[in-house]
Formats: structure tokens, sequence, C-alpha cells
């Protein structure tokens, strides 16, 4: 028979008592480790998430005021004229029943988009910086601005 290296283990045995292990699981230490690593890593994530929304809502606005100018364009083919400032892009939509009444009218959209930030687009005609203008005020919602509350417009 083999002798154990340590005597202990052999009176444990013997005795019928299991050794004590030690019970499997995080330290406080552990744990408090992987939470600082998990906050610095979301502290440097995060922004760049914050700034990838911001420019997507910008590319949307892009996007959007190119369709409202795809569907004044397409007015005015069919109509030979723009809608006033007084209709608005609501003659888009609608049937203007104030101004120039346009002989051939038809919806050109369902209905009007709001720009990313919940505001409605602007609309000129005649425009400052075209013939028409159409264009959102940005995440403020003001004129102006640079930035996420830069005006995004037609004539960019």
């Amino acid at each position: 028979m083999r002798l154990p290296k340590n005597p202990l283990s052999l009176a444990r045995r013997a005795s019928g008592r299991s050794p004590r292990r030690r019970a499997s699981g995080f330290t406080l230490i552990e744990l408090m480790v992987v939470l600082v690593i998990i906050g610095v890593l979301a502290a440097l994530i995060v922004p760049n998430v914050l700034e990838r929304a911001d420019d997507a809502r910008v590319t949307a606005a892009r996007t959007d005021v190119n369709n409202l100018m795809q569907a004044l364009k397409l007015y005015k083919l069919d109509n030979q004229r723009y809608p006033s400032a007084e209709q608005g892009l609501q003659a888009l939509v609608t049937k203007p029943t104030a101004g120039a009444i346009p002989p051939s009218w038809k919806p050109y959209l369902d209905k009007l988009p709001n720009d990313p930030w919940l505001h409605p687009y602007q609309y000129a005609s005649p425009g400052l910086k075209g013939e028409i203008d159409v264009y959102s005020f940005g995440a403020d919602g003001v004129i102006g601005g640079e930035g996420k509350n830069a005006d995004i417009g037609s004539w960019q």
C-alpha cells in the first residue's frame, strides 16, 4: 500500500470527513474590476454612438429635402409653376384652394414628412438661395446654427 504524502489526508479519509473545499464563485474584488472595465468601455463607446445618431438624422433630413424637391419639380412639370409660399408644401398632398389653382394637380406625396427632429420642413417660394428653397432648421429648430443644429436645405 502506498502512503499519502500528507499524513493528515489519511486521517481525514479514516474519519470520513472530506477536506474543506473553497467555495466557487467571484470575489468582490473580481466583480469590481469587471464593473470598472465595463464602465471605461461604455465611456469610450457611448459618445461615438450618439454622434452616429446625429449623423443619421442629418442624412435622413437631406434625403427628405431631396425627395420634397423631386415632388416639387413634378408639380412644376404638371402645373407650369411651383406652389406659392401661401400654398406651401401642403400643395403636394392636397389640391390648393387659395392662390393660383393648379390646372393639372394630382397628389405628389401621400403625406408630408417631418424632419428627424419632428419639426415641419420649411418652404420658400421664391427662395433665398434658389428658385425655391426647402429646408430644415436642424436639431435646435431655429434659423442658423452649427454642427447638428445647422440648417439643412435644398441648396446644399
